[in-house]
């Protein structure tokens, strides 16, 4: 082989390897006890919307601040900011998935994945013909 085609394979190995470990990080949900172990790190917590504690959004102020508490999978409640909009029907929302980062007790997220209460009852659903 010559040296050129070797540089090349070792470049591709590692540009493969690079991408791979990305995924890696999200393999997994978090919790906030984990994240808080690690502040700056980029973390998925999975967990559930505290609609009885208080959430705060004034667009008139700041449109891409939003803040709210949430409950991990474990059980811990962390206050939430996250720097964006607030999602529509958040409070109707059965579970969330968090990406962000833990720094000095709060947990800063830069995107919330919303599971939402489904409109169709199951003995309402048809499918297939008959």
């Amino acid at each position: 082989m010559k040296k050129t085609h070797i540089i090349l394979l070792v470049l591709v190995v590692v540009g493969i390897s690079a991408i791979a470990s990305t995924f890696v990080d999200f393999s997994t949900y978090e919790t906030f006890a984990s994240a808080a172990a690690k502040p700056g790190k980029k973390f998925q917590v999975y967990g559930f919307v505290q609609k009885d504690l208080e959430m705060k959004y004034d667009p008139t102020q700041d449109p891409n601040h939003f803040f709210f508490y949430a409950k991990d999978k474990a059980g811990n409640v962390k206050e939430v900011v996250l720097n964006d909009a607030k999602p529509r029907d958040i409070e109707k929302s059965e579970w969330i998935v968090m990406t962000g980062y833990e720094q000095n007790g709060v947990f800063y997220c830069s995107r919330v994945n919303m599971k939402c209460p489904s409109k169709y009852k199951k003995e309402m659903v048809t499918a297939g013909k008959g």
